[in-house]
């Protein structure tokens, strides 16, 4: 079977996110590459991001990792070479994100900003199940449980730990393929 890719979103550099969130990102990137699934991360340019720290841990697990890059171009910023580098000529606010999103069978979110409040949205639009972080501020914590409207696609799961994130997530992606799974060739 296909391992199941596992996108990771959260935080930006600026937003100034603790050591600590820092550490619980890099977990989840870990326990990601340790299940066997492909990390999607936002591949930044010019800064780090809670995003790049689940690559980071992914990557010192020996994990796949797929990094979405805005622009063009494959130079980003990341502290190490992730597996493959996708740079989607879309620029910040809406293009990289829907790719970044699109690719994922699960997401998880930690904290966040604006950009991880369009990347959850465009989660929700599109019914891939989304795990959130809860304790960690941003987005992730204000949406934990519920639903972003009254369609209620996909519940933004709350989640406490990196493991319990990361095995929901796998949970999720799989009855996620199963709902959208299509009739073979013949």
């Amino acid at each position: 079977m296909k391992p199941y890719q596992i996108g990771v979103m959260g935080s930006a550099a600026d937003l100034k996110y603790s050591k600590e969130i820092g550490e619980i990102a890099k977990e989840i990137g870990r326990e990601i590459a340790l299940k066997g699934g492909i990390l999607f991360f936002g591949a930044e340019k010019d800064s780090d991001s809670l995003s790049t720290c689940a690559f980071r841990g992914a990557m010192e697990e020996g994990g796949t990792t797929v990094g979405i890059t805005y622009g063009k171009g494959q130079g980003i910023w990341n502290g190490g070479e992730p597996t493959i580098i996708i740079p989607c000529g879309l620029e910040r606010g809406g293009g990289r994100e829907l790719t970044l999103v699109l690719s994922c069978d699960a997401v998880i979110s930690i904290s966040g900003g604006s950009g991880t409040l369009t990347e959850l949205a465009i989660a929700y639009q599109a019914n891939i199940p989304t795990i959130v972080m809860q304790g960690f501020g941003g987005w992730s914590d204000k949406l934990a449980g519920t639903y972003l409207d009254n369609r209620e696609r996909q519940l933004f799961m709350p989640a406490t730990s990196p493991k319990e994130a990361v095995d929901l997530a796998f949970l999720e992606a799989e009855k996620y393929r199963n709902r959208n799974a299509k009739a073979p060739l013949l």
